[in-house]
């Protein structure tokens, strides 16, 4: 492959590919999820097509994780995030409250642990309810990470350790809040931060925790899956199902992170295997059962096969679990909206445009800021504004004003 000297790949061609193969994704596996065949990914790494237009080119940047368009243009002024990733009013204000040090010491007491807790696991009613979840979250944070991280220091042995386990939850909300934000590199911190605070906890279940959200960072940033893997499997090891639902249900997550590192990158067997295994948790766990904040349960896995289908570029198969399952009963709207988003994404693959539109519309109306946020959505309402049929291009025009893209 042709190099500028010391500086890599001198085409979008061989940008592309070295990309593709940094993901370890294969050709067909990439052209599945931007819509293309095979062949077209193989024409274009070996610079027999052009760069496509920005709505395949955002789309194909999302496929592969890249954030940053220069990595595949060459051009360092334009990036995915100017295009596809809105800032939220509230962005520097949370950027602050996590890269603040309060060095001083403060003349009155540290909060008690229990009065923490109740505070954290209210910020995760307010992540998980209805209407602009962001926004209500990121009221509450900057004042929150300030009185753990001071208690935290304050406060010793068990009273301490407790602390440590609400500042690993309070890490993972900040975490959340930063995905898909124009911040990335706080949101690799917020999870290194999140698994810190739950080792120093000597907490197994905030430590598995920590490990899901993990994974999703590694898997997003392109890290290599046997690593994501290894995370997840290793803290599976500090938990045991006779201690209760809570340890079942974390080893299910786990087991879930798993198989979505292993869809990512085409392998269909284990991720298959994996998602097994977090269906039996779920089923040992029973229909009525979800987790106080990673609403582990039967609707969840049953909801992530849509994706792992997705990622696996078989779209009959995900279409199809997505009509064998209510998202309606999900207890979140948050990822009610979400999973409706990827079923939107597993109709995109069939090119059922009609579909995606449809579905767009109702995961903006079960949670409005979920869906503004969402990469898939931005890139997609922008280009079916632009280019979609004209039965269907009113309705993503109206979408992209409330989404807040130009159409």
């Amino acid at each position: 492959m042709a190099h500028d000297a010391g500086n890599g790949p001198s085409t979008f061609g061989q940008r592309v590919r070295t990309a593709r193969e940094r993901k370890g994704q294969s050709r067909p596996v990439l052209a599945g999820l931007v819509g293309r065949s095979a062949e077209w990914v193989k024409a274009i790494e070996n610079d027999r097509l052009g760069m496509p237009r920005l709505p395949l080119l955002l789309r194909l940047a999302e496929a592969l994780g890249v954030d940053d368009l220069a990595a595949l243009t060459g051009d360092e002024r334009l990036t995915a995030a100017t295009y596809t990733k809105a800032a939220h009013p509230s962005l520097l204000r949370v950027k602050e409250a996590l890269t603040d040090y309060d060095v001083l010491a403060r003349d009155q007491e540290p909060v008690p642990a229990a009065v923490l807790a109740d505070r954290v696991a209210q910020a995760w009613q307010a992540w998980h309810g209805f209407g602009d979840h962001r926004s209500r979250v990121a009221n509450v944070l900057p004042v929150l990470l300030a009185d753990l991280k001071y208690a935290a220091r304050a406060h010793e042995g068990t009273e301490r350790r407790r602390v440590l386990v609400s500042l690993a939850q309070a890490y993972h909300l900040a975490q959340l809040y930063l995905s898909f934000q124009p911040a990335p590199e706080l949101v690799m911190l917020t999870g290194d931060r999140s698994m810190t605070a739950a080792q120093d906890a000597d907490s197994p279940r905030a430590i598995a925790g920590a490990a899901w959200y993990l994974n999703h960072v590694f898997r997003d940033a392109g890290e290599r899956h046997e690593a994501r893997v290894e995370l997840a499997m290793k803290s599976t090891q500090l938990l045991d199902p006779e201690r209760g639902p809570e340890d079942i249900a974390l080893s299910g997550l786990l087991h879930l992170a798993a198989a979505l590192s292993y869809a990512k990158i085409g392998q269909k067997g284990s991720a298959e295997h994996h998602w097994d295994k977090a269906d039996q948790a779920a089923k040992r766990l029973g229909d009525g059962y979800a987790h106080p904040w990673l609403i582990f349960g039967r609707g969840m896995v049953d909801a992530y096969a849509i994706t792992m289908k997705t990622d696996l570029v078989r779209a009959g198969e995900a279409v199809d679990a997505a009509t064998h399952i209510d998202l309606g009963t999900m207890q979140s709207a948050t990822r009610r909206s979400f999973h409706i988003i990827e079923t939107a994404r597993a109709y995109s693959l069939q090119g059922e445009t009609v579909s995606v539109v449809h579905l767009l519309k109702k995961a903006y109306e079960a949670s409005p800021e979920t869906a503004r946020f969402n990469l898939f959505t931005r890139s997609t309402v922008m280009d079916l504004a632009e280019n979609g049929s004209p039965l269907i291009r009113d309705d993503a025009r109206g979408l992209a004003r409330q989404l807040g893209v130009a159409a």
